[in-house]
């Protein structure tokens, strides 16, 4: 059964860039555990009298248990390694300079452009997406589109672990109302400075990588790609999945290096409440479009937690899911936030005939939820 709409839009070009350095659970593990000797016995008094409590070692096995996750792509290892330091060395850099994420972005871009054969000066639209942003103005994406040449305008966009998909859409939205003729979604996402590397369960989640997106008209397309048939987003505020850091921070000297101005999140219950939320979001957006779940021949989902990724597949499909399926990415590049999707799709598509139907699908903080239904061309 073929579907009933089609947006006249297709990805024409993708591509995928990481920093060099990947970092281990071993080695991850090795830093963290030596801070935790030395908090703990720096406050073992406390925790002997019971008014504090002993800090836990971590191990690979327990990472990769808990997430799937076995290494990580970081824009700096010797500072997540440092336990004195706990956080990733990033020199800033001045104003005249091409900022981290907009160099991230542009690595992924031209790569996403030469593979639809197209080039900086061909884009009308950078649109920017990604679960944090290290500057508020001048946008990101208007220093992309700078520093490639490009023409039209840009945006950036927040929107959580759904900033990607969100990104997609709208400049799906841009090109099919006309206002663009070739849109590059560009998704750097420099995560490792945002989390709290002192935090058990949550220290060995993230991994920095980039990846983009040349979304143009089906009918303009230089090469074959795939045809983006329809889209969808959702939003359900919860918050679960936080991060509170902001330009009113510096105005509480109380609260300014609190915890809570990095990731932090409620595991358990985002689990319970986000597998069935986005198990129904994608098979009712299947359903929409008169799409059974076992016609497509592969889901790219969000990348956050591979049990996660499994169950929601396996509540789509009503039975596992093979990896051709839904692969995953988890174990090489870990949880790249927003860019997960996008990474895998980009990673494993090209073995898919003609015809082939797929859906990149995403879920994260907000509660946000975004997809996109393709077909190949």
């Amino acid at each position: 059964m073929s579907p009933r709409t089609s947006t006249g839009t297709s990805i024409t070009g993708s591509g995928v860039w990481h920093p060099e350095h990947a970092l281990s659970n071993a080695e991850l593990c090795v830093g963290f555990n030596e801070f935790v000797r030395r908090d703990n016995a720096a406050h073992a008094a406390e925790i002997e009298a019971g008014t504090r409590v002993a800090l836990k070692e971590s191990t690979p096995e327990f990472i990769e248990k808990a997430s799937g996750i076995k290494s990580r792509y970081v824009e700096d290892k010797t500072g997540l390694m440092d336990p004195e330091r706990m956080c990733p060395n990033i020199p800033d850099r001045g104003e005249d300079q091409l900022c981290q994420q907009a160099e991230y972005a542009l690595h992924a871009g031209q790569k996403a452009l030469a593979a639809a054969g197209r080039t900086g000066e061909d884009v009308d639209l950078v649109v920017l997406g990604a679960s944090n942003l290290q500057r508020m103005y001048p946008a990101i994406a208007i220093e992309v589109q700078n520093a490639l040449g490009a023409r039209g305008y840009g945006l950036d966009m927040s929107l959580g672990c759904s900033a990607a998909t969100g990104a997609a859409i709208t400049a799906v939205n841009a090109v099919r109302s006309g206002q663009a003729q070739c849109a590059l979604v560009v998704v750097p996402e420099l995560t490792t400075g945002h989390m709290n590397w002192r935090e058990r369960d949550s220290h060995f989640i993230f991994g920095d990588a980039a990846v983009a997106l040349v979304i143009e008209p089906t009918e303009r397309a230089k090469t074959g790609g795939w045809e983006i048939v329809s889209t969808r987003m959702m939003s359900k505020f919860s918050n679960n999945i936080r991060n509170n850091l902001g330009y009113l921070t510096r105005c509480d000297p109380a609260t300014a290096d609190a915890p809570d101005k990095l990731f932090h999140q409620h595991g358990r219950r985002v689990f319970k409440d986000v597998v069935p939320l986005a198990a129904k979001f994608i098979t009712e957006h299947l359903s929409s479009d008169g799409l059974q779940p076992t016609q497509l021949g592969r889901y790219w989902l969000h990348q956050a937690n591979q049990s996660m990724n499994e169950l929601i597949a396996q509540r789509v499909l009503g039975r596992e899911a093979t990896r051709a399926e839904a692969p995953l990415i988890l174990d090489e590049y870990g949880n790249t936030a927003s860019a997960g999707s996008l990474i895998a799709f980009s990673l494993h598509n090209r073995d898919l005939p003609s015809g082939t139907f797929g859906m990149m699908a995403s879920f994260g903080a907000g509660y946000s939820l975004g997809s996109l239904l393709l077909q190949r061309s």
